[in-house]
């Protein structure tokens, strides 16, 4: 063996040029694109909610000479109300594992990307049980393999499936109960990779540029203003126990087709809101807030992140889920 070895000659040590994170983008989360936010300066509150029926109904009638108009009016429902739950984790950064880091790590910088992305997942994970399951829609839609009933379609993996007249028929639904035509569809990771490559999709748009099949390209299918994947990932696995690695998508096999209004304001509606609680003090747009303080008595500085708000349903029939999309 020739001496002296490569191992006397040099000591590994890291890469200051590159590391590995798994670090979800921003892009991924879904959470703070599909229904307005509302900032908020309290905590909770109430707003006001039109009765619909009042508004459908045509009181006008013919009126004779020298007689009164016919009066009607609205009623108004006060008791709807938000609150801004507010979720928090932190890292503490002791003084000894900061000075003994190795280039590239820097623990202050990674500590505040693990405490957002926490926080996204949180709000992403709160999203999706708000809105993107069953019984909180007045239509839910059943996926099945095979011979569909009342109240089911054919899964959209499937490949007599029929995934662009089960959409538009459920846009025509939502117009016809609430005058206004649903404006975003949401479809999960994999009902969006069974949707582009679905026969009748691929027939549709085959004379458009490349005949690339991307949101933009579906949405104008689907006849609404956006089409949104949300490619968030999670691990709900405890730490350190068999198997504490059980990564998936958060939104699973569905899809929900809703109007979301995008301009909130009064007399508008809108299948949800999220409450954002921009009064709390030093959050952000979407009642967000990072902090970093000292707790000298355990030699250590804690990077705090918090975000409050409230993913609240406004107005059920203005959205249809689709549950089990695809097998």
């Amino acid at each position: 063996m020739p001496i002296p070895t490569p191992g006397d000659v040099h000591v590994n040590r890291p890469l200051t040029n590159i590391s590995i994170a798994y670090i979800q983008e921003a892009t991924a989360f879904i959470a703070d694109k599909v229904f307005p936010t509302v900032p908020v300066q309290k905590q909770s509150d109430r707003y006001f909610k039109y009765l619909k029926e009042d508004w459908f109904r045509s009181e006008a009638k013919e009126r004779a000479p020298a007689t009164e108009s016919a009066g009607s009016g609205w009623r108004i429902d006060n008791t709807p109300t938000y609150y801004a739950t507010v979720f928090a984790v932190h890292k503490d950064v002791d003084d000894f594992t900061r000075a003994n880091s190795d280039e590239p790590i820097d623990m202050d910088r990674d500590a505040t990307l693990w405490v957002t992305q926490q926080l996204l997942l949180k709000r992403e994970q709160v999203w999706a049980q708000n809105y993107f399951r069953t019984t909180v829609w007045d239509t839910d839609l059943q996926g099945v393999p095979a011979g569909p009933g009342a109240g089911q379609f054919l899964q959209w993996d499937q490949a007599s499936s029929t995934p662009i007249e089960d959409i538009t028929g459920a846009a025509v639904l939502i117009a016809q109960k609430t005058g206004f035509r649903p404006n975003v569809l949401v479809l999960s990771p994999t009902v969006y990779n069974a949707i582009r490559n679905h026969p009748d999709v691929l027939d549709r748009i085959k004379y458009t540029q490349r005949g690339v099949v991307t949101t933009e390209i579906l949405a104008g299918l689907f006849d609404v203003e956006r089409v949104l994947v949300p490619w968030g990932v999670i691990n709900p696995a405890p730490e350190g126990v068999p198997g504490d690695a059980d990564f998936d998508f958060i939104f699973g096999n569905h899809a929900l087709l809703v109007y979301a209004n995008p301009t909130p304001s009064i007399l508008q509606p809108s299948g949800g809101y999220i409450f954002s609680w921009t009064g709390y003090l030093g959050a952000g747009p979407a009642g967000n807030r990072i902090k970093r303080f000292r707790i000298e008595q355990i030699g250590a500085d804690r990077i705090e992140g918090e975000i409050a708000f409230d993913a609240k349903l406004v107005a059920p029939d203005l959205g249809v889920f689709f549950a089990n999309a695809v097998a």
